[in-house]
């Protein structure tokens, strides 16, 4: 999937000089880094991310163990307790997601989005018991990416996910029915949704006089 420049030059933009700082360079594909260059060349912020140590600490799926559970980490990002979640897994004992992790970590990298994974120990409810050694793994991001790294993770994921499940459920119809079915009726809510969301940004870029 290829990057969306112009929209990755507008959030860099949108960034204050420490978020901008908190994004590893050294995690972002080439364009992305370029992107971030040019950003942070016009601010004059080189001298304090020259080292390419400020940003976020990526919690790559190679730093998981054979059984799947990731190793400890120190180097925890400094906006991690402002984070937000946008995409979590329930570890049982005997399974391991590093695939589905690794896939996650690498369309929010190649986006240059900050992104780390989180262990932390599930919760026992009386009502549903679970095994043993239980864990979640959540995928963090600052929490100023959270929509933008939710939409990417979408995009990239679960919408060719989505879009094999809606090829085979037409496959199964016949003539007439999906004459009726057509996308506009069948995801009305979805289109409904980006017409509001297209208005309402549209609207604050008038009340604030931006063209």
């Amino acid at each position: 999937m290829p990057l969306d420049l112009e929209y990755l030059r507008r959030h860099y933009g949108s960034l204050s000089d420490q978020a901008l700082l908190d994004i590893d360079r050294g995690e972002l594909v080439d364009e992305a880094q370029k992107c971030y260059d040019a950003e942070i060349k016009q601010r004059d912020l080189a001298s304090q991310g020259s080292d390419g140590q400020a940003g976020a600490g990526v919690f790559l799926a190679e730093q998981m163990e054979t059984d799947g559970e990731p190793v400890d980490d120190e180097d925890q990002p400094t906006w991690l307790e402002d984070a937000a979640a946008v995409y979590s897994w329930v570890v049982a004992p005997g399974t391991t997601p590093a695939q589905d992790a690794a896939d996650a970590l690498d369309v929010l990298k190649a986006a240059g989005i900050p992104c780390y994974l989180e262990q932390t120990e599930v919760e026992r409810e009386e009502e549903k018991p679970l095994p043993p050694s239980t864990t979640q793994l959540r995928l963090m991001v600052p929490g100023h990416f959270n929509l933008w790294a939710t939409s990417v993770l979408e995009r990239d994921i679960f919408n060719p996910e989505f879009e094999e499940d809606w090829r085979t459920h037409l496959e199964a119809l016949s003539d007439q029915e999906i004459r009726v079915l057509n996308p506009k009726a069948a995801f009305c809510g979805l289109f409904d949704r980006i017409e509001r969301v297209t208005k309402a940004y549209n609207q604050e870029l008038a009340r604030r006089g931006i063209k």
